[in-house]
């Protein structure tokens, strides 16, 4: 089974998430920062991480930088899902590693749609 790490500082986000992520057939993992999900990666690398921007301690981006250069971590699918949709944090996602750029509010179907576009299922 594929494994998806979901990463908000939002308790209810992560929910969400969790619920669209076990529906698609994934194991899922939560982590309410990024220094949080760092130190899962490191433990085990996910298939994929659906990934806020803005948390506390160690935000989005600084995460995905961190995961690019860890062993195994060219190998995530990172999906941003985030608040930030201007074109300049797009591309610095994008720049930094990500593969996906998801806005929220997000649901079922846009997950599952980007998912599918980056071979997931």
């Amino acid at each position: 089974m594929k494994r998806c790490l979901i990463v908000d500082d939002s308790r209810v986000v992560r929910k969400v998430a969790r619920r669209i992520v076990e529906d698609l057939r994934f194991e899922a993992e939560e982590a309410a920062d990024g220094q949080q999900a760092l130190e899962t990666c490191r433990k085990a690398m996910p298939d994929a991480v659906l990934l806020d921007w803005n948390m506390p301690v160690m935000n989005g981006i600084d995460f995905l930088r961190a995961l690019r250069r860890e062993p195994g971590g060219d190998r995530p699918v990172v999906v941003f899902c985030t608040t930030e949709n201007d074109m300049s944090h797009i591309a610095e996602a994008m720049r930094s590693g990500a593969n996906e750029y998801v806005m929220k509010p997000f649901d079922s179907e846009i997950i599952e749609s980007k998912f599918s576009e980056v071979g997931l299922v």
